[in-house]
């Protein structure tokens, strides 16, 4: 092997290439430095000290050795992220394969087992390792009161996926949303988004999907969350037919109140002052036991729940009779036309019978 007339260095090198990984086989004299005089050439001695190396690189212009193996001295690891957790799968050089086990995040990059020949000069195989990791994906509602502004009412997040997860909302209530990421130390990445609306009692248990997707997913993550907002009661009051006549017995009227979260209390009153005699509650109910005079007034129902109190009020009118027998029958068979009277609960018809010989007559 030739090497330089001054005697200091020995630096040729050759080498084998192995399926993704290099060979090093260099070459390194005994003596630093030779005398010599005139005379027949001088011997350089020189032997070869093989070894194989591998060679991590996380990032661009970023070298870091990570595994070295030398037939006599043996191996070495001297990167401290990967001590205990990278070997030789072989003790040779013919097939120095690496396994590296307990992966992390931060391993991801290229892996290179390199070598140099003569005279090609240096080569290398290189692997690139890409990490992956599926998103933690979680998703709820947020309870709101209704009202006038646009608020959060539901957030979904995907956490610490790589690639980055992206989120998408399916939702018939015509709000919107907003979505932020946050990068982690080990080049994973945070995805959350909110949805966003203006509340209303009609919103309250209507349904919103979060569907997350990410490459890591045979397919996406989709998630139902049912919108929970709050509000004050709304109430009405049911059950006044218009014909509380004096003797009617168990005429009833019904409180009924839509709320979230569900009502505490139901009090009637009645605007006259105490409620009559002749009327019994029970819950949302007030019946009338005997309707009479007593009873033609004002009846209000008051609902509260934990945001407030709502009321609605109706008025009941006694009449003398039942409506539903007032018939006036005056069939006259003179000459004189007969009304006949028919009157119903909801409407009025009046029927006229005018004799034969009055067909013509002009009323």
């Amino acid at each position: 092997i030739p090497t330089r007339s001054t005697g200091e260095n020995c630096s040729r090198t050759r080498g084998v290439k192995l399926a993704r990984l290099t060979i090093w086989m260099s070459i390194y004299l005994i003596k630093s430095r030779l005398s010599s005089y005139l005379t027949p050439p001088e011997r350089f001695r020189c032997h070869f000290q093989r070894r194989v190396s591998w060679i991590w690189e996380p990032s661009d212009g970023h070298r870091d050795n990570i595994a070295v193996y030398h037939p006599v001295y043996g191996q070495s690891f001297p990167n401290v992220a990967f001590k205990d957790r990278v070997v030789f799968l072989h003790n040779s050089l013919e097939n120095p394969s690496i396994r590296i086990s307990n992966l992390r995040m931060s391993d991801a990059g290229r892996y290179t087992c390199e070598y140099a020949t003569y005279p090609t000069g240096n080569e290398q195989g290189t692997t690139t390792l890409i990490m992956l990791s599926k998103p933690k994906n979680s998703a709820n509602g947020v309870t709101v009161q209704a009202g006038t502004k646009s608020v959060v009412v539901a957030r979904c997040e995907a956490a610490d996926a790589k690639p980055a997860a992206t989120i998408e909302w399916l939702a018939p209530v015509g709000g919107n949303h907003s979505t932020s990421t946050t990068s982690g130390p080990d080049g994973t990445v945070t995805v959350r988004s909110e949805y966003r609306l203006v509340p209303t009692p009609a919103d309250n248990g209507r349904e919103v999907i979060c569907r997350v997707n990410q490459k890591t997913q045979k397919q996406p993550w989709v998630y139902p969350i049912k919108l929970s907002v709050e509000y004050l009661p709304s109430v009405s009051i049911e059950g006044y037919d218009h014909n509380w006549y004096v003797g009617r017995s168990d005429a009833t009227l019904v409180c009924l109140a839509n709320a979230n979260p569900e009502p505490t209390t139901i009090t009637w009153t009645a605007a006259s002052g105490p409620l009559p005699e002749t009327v019994v509650v029970e819950g949302n109910k007030l019946t009338v036991r005997k309707v009479d005079d007593a009873v033609n007034t004002t009846f209000i129902c008051e609902v509260k729940n934990r945001l407030g109190s709502s009321r609605n009020q109706i008025t009941t009118v006694v009449i003398g009779e039942s409506i539903n027998t007032v018939t006036a029958h005056t069939h006259k068979q003179a000459h004189t036309p007969c009304i006949c009277v028919d009157v119903c609960t909801n409407e009025m018809e009046i029927h006229v019978y005018l004799p034969v010989n009055m067909m013509n007559t002009h009323w």
